[in-house]
């Protein structure tokens, strides 16, 4: 495309913009899109599918950071890139591209796969920090419809979510093109050549940690416009329902952008009909106008508001490496449990090969956690938080990247969640040595599940439980034929079941 004609579109994007803001209902300020209100979908869904996949998945080294690394001298990245492929001046990142052919991608494959994993949406990552568009945009030539596969991955992905009835969103972490490549300044390489700074970006100079950094100039109007741009016409084209932001963009000059792009962004939702959510971190967006995501955290007890998140199924690594180091799918589910119970939703992040395929550890994994909420899954989607969100020992290390830092949860862990005034749901988080859950919390003296309990079953189990409501403690005594499941969640009705349903 020529520059004019990119000129004229991205002007006639602009008009359109403009109209759409000003015709509301919302409008580009905070006060009005405190108006917003998380729709019904998301607060129901609970679980999501992430997928990191692109040009860092051919070298599968390190982290989904690849790109960044491989241009710093001294780290472990470069140094593996120096002597695999050449110098960067020799063997830059846009010399991936062509080996990122995506032979086996097979979108209906993996909507399936995660519609049986028990995900309710799925979020790809439609363009990293690496500058590389996983959809057709026409403001880069960089893009997966160009290059390297030659299809447009977020459009069949699309249609593909949305065939298996899940609900479709994208994630956009290009804010941080300001400054990621920065270190190719540094050393000859490739990131000097003017005929590649579409893809490498401004590669500004920074200061402070390398790991996040802080560039020594904030981003200029022509970067943020065109962050913009990019980011309404990504809403335009493949319509999503929800829209992931990385961090980054909490930086104060980013603040007049987010606005117009949250009153668009929702002002397109309901012109479609469609509930819209914008997941954002640390102070990004104010609060109340979209929905926070802790990044590989937790919170330590309820949120009046629902909140997000996002995880991976691997202790390091977002995208494919060769030597993940992958968690547990007991700790993933007991992660989930915990999220709910707390107001939250998961969006857990799998990292496919470069060939298109998702590994088979991971696809095991995701099968797994699809069995247990087929067995389970009526105390998670649909439910709300109870008075409490639990009781047991196991302390939640509160804040981001901490999902590796609590002990196992053990068969005095109960999480509480909830289904209208009369049906309780109470999740014995690990099999107790004598076979019996006590679950303190709905003891007669505690007083917070007042009147009788009319009915106490455990899901995937047809026959009767024996319990007994004491003053100190509900005591069940669950079957020994269930012993290997472990998670169980006991289904409790009391007080107005009938209204409930």
């Amino acid at each position: 495309m020529s520059q004019q004609k990119q000129r004229e579109l991205r002007q006639q994007k602009k008009q359109e913009i403009k109209a759409s803001i000003e015709n509301g209902p919302y409008v580009a300020d905070w006060t009005s899109l405190d108006g917003y209100t998380v729709p019904r979908w998301y607060e129901d869904a609970k679980f999501g599918i992430f997928i990191h996949w692109g040009v860092y998945s051919v070298p599968a080294f390190g982290t989904e950071w690849y790109a960044r690394n491989m241009y710093r001298e001294g780290t472990e990245v470069y140094e593996h890139h120096v002597q695999t492929y050449g110098t960067p001046d020799q063997f830059g990142y846009k010399d991936f591209i062509p080996m990122f052919t995506a032979e086996k991608f097979d979108a209906e494959e993996w909507a399936s796969l995660f519609k049986r994993a028990g995900a309710a949406f799925v979020v790809p990552v439609a363009e990293h920090h690496d500058g590389f568009a996983m959809y057709d945009s026409p403001f880069s030539e960089w893009t997966a419809i160009r290059m390297g596969p030659k299809r447009d991955v977020i459009g069949e992905l699309a249609a593909a979510v949305r065939r298996h009835y899940m609900t479709f969103g994208v994630s956009s972490h290009r804010a941080e093109n300001w400054w990621y490549y920065n270190g190719g300044r540094e050393l000859p390489s490739d990131v000097q050549d003017p005929q590649y700074a579409e893809l490498y970006g401004p590669a500004q100079a920074c200061y402070g940690d390398p790991a996040y950094p802080l560039p020594i100039l904030p981003p200029n109007e022509e970067f943020l416009d065109d962050w913009f741009l990019r980011t309404c016409d990504l809403i335009d084209r493949y319509g999503p329902q929800l829209v992931y932001f990385d961090w980054w963009i909490e930086q104060p000059v980013f603040k007049p952008y987010l606005q117009k792009l949250a009153a668009y962004y929702y002002n397109k939702a309901a012109e479609w009909g469609q509930g819209a959510v914008i997941n954002y971190k640390f102070d990004a967006f104010a609060e109340g106008t979209a929905v926070y995501d802790m990044e590989r955290g937790q919170l330590a007890d309820i949120h009046p508001s629902v909140w997000q998140t996002c995880t991976s199924v691997g202790e390091t690594a977002w995208c494919h490496i060769a030597d993940h180091k992958y968690k547990s799918v007991q700790t993933i589910l007991g992660d989930l449990v915990d999220i709910v119970s707390k107001n939250g939703v998961m969006l857990l992040n799998v990292g496919p090969r470069a060939d298109g395929t998702i590994p088979e550890e991971e696809q095991r994994m995701l099968l797994e956690i699809g069995d247990w909420l087929a067995v389970n899954g009526e105390a998670i989607y649909g439910t709300r938080p109870w008075k409490v969100y639990g009781e047991g020992p196991t302390q939640i290390v509160s804040g981001t990247f901490n999902d590796t830092k609590r002990s196992a949860f053990t068969a005095r862990d109960i999480r509480f969640t909830s289904r209208g005034d009369g049906i309780l749901y109470a999740t014995v988080m690990g099999w107790p040595e004598d076979g019996v859950a006590v679950i303190e919390t709905l003891g007669i003296r505690g007083k917070l599940l007042p009147g009788e309990i009319g009915k106490l079953e455990l899901l995937g189990w047809k026959g009767e439980l024996a319990w007994s409501r004491e003053e100190l403690a509900l005591k069940v005594n669950l079957p020994e034929a269930m012993a290997s499941r472990g998670m169980l969640v006991l289904r409790i009705e009391h007080g107005a079941v009938d209204a409930a349903r």
